[in-house]
């Protein structure tokens, strides 16, 4: 349980060509080769610009998603909802059994002794702005656990990718931690999904998207100045190393260090 996953892999979704514009594409590209070429971690980075333009930099690789994953299955989750036609106000019984305590659980720090009921939206809420492992597992029990949310975003075309194990499984063995893994690109590209409203639609696109922008926790690992940016992103981390996906709205100027 003491080994480290040494990865990282970023993903930045672009609604406004600046980055493009200002140092050229190809410039860029050769930019965050140089930026990643040094450091001790296999890291991999995509840019989509306007659901348009991609740049990716060692997207070739595997890697572990660690708590990204829980973006994937709030999708799977709005179009589980969806085709049900109920709301993210659907109550779920949260049974004490549910509460795992050896696990990262705001959740069950709040609620200790379980046998409650809270809507499928507070979970998503625990699950994606606090990571909350005992809500992403109730989510995988009331939703078909993570073959439908992998079945899901295949039947959607997502390719590069896999979801095969629960928060318990990654507890109970680290190894099962890469049997969630993604390219940098199918993590972005999902990202520009939820932005134009192909993998979620109407009201559960505009929770998942507000629950993401409001979410504050991971924010002191974004390095440099955001003036005037706006980021939507789900973090995820194993040991000393994050992994994370962003969208970037707007900005008047670049992020330093790009």
């Amino acid at each position: 349980m003491k080994k480290r996953i040494r990865t990282i892999w970023a993903g930045v979704l672009c609604l406004c060509p600046v980055l493009a514009l200002q140092a050229g594409w190809g410039d860029l590209q050769e930019q965050l080769r140089r930026m990643v070429a040094d450091k001790k971690a296999q890291v991999g980075i995509a840019v989509i610009v306007d659901g348009r333009d991609t740049l990716t930099v060692n997207n070739d690789v595997r890697y572990p998603m660690m708590s990204v994953f829980k973006f994937h299955q709030a999708l799977a989750v709005a179009d589980a909802c969806g085709q049900r036609g109920v709301s993210f106000d659907t109550l779920v019984h949260i049974r004490p059994d549910d509460l795992r305590p050896d696990t990262y659980s705001p959740l069950r720090d709040k609620y200790p002794e379980g046998n409650l009921s809270l809507s499928v939206g507070e979970l998503l809420k625990y699950t994606l702005h606090l990571s909350d492992n005992n809500a992403c597992d109730i989510l995988f029990r009331m939703f078909g656990g993570p073959a439908a949310t992998d079945e899901y975003l295949r039947s959607m075309g997502l390719r590069d990718f896999a979801i095969e194990a629960t928060e318990d499984d990654m507890h109970r063995d680290l190894a099962d931690c890469y049997r969630n893994w993604t390219t940098p690109l199918e993590a972005v590209r999902l990202l520009e999904w939820l932005v134009s409203g192909k993998a979620a639609k109407g009201a559960y696109r505009d929770f998942i998207e507000q629950t993401m922008i409001s979410c504050r926790t991971g924010r002191d690992r974004l390095s440099g100045q955001t003036i005037s940016v706006l980021f939507s992103f789900r973090t995820g981390v194993v040991t000393v190393l994050p992994c994370w996906s962003a969208i970037r709205k707007k900005a008047n100027r670049p992020l330093p260090g790009l």
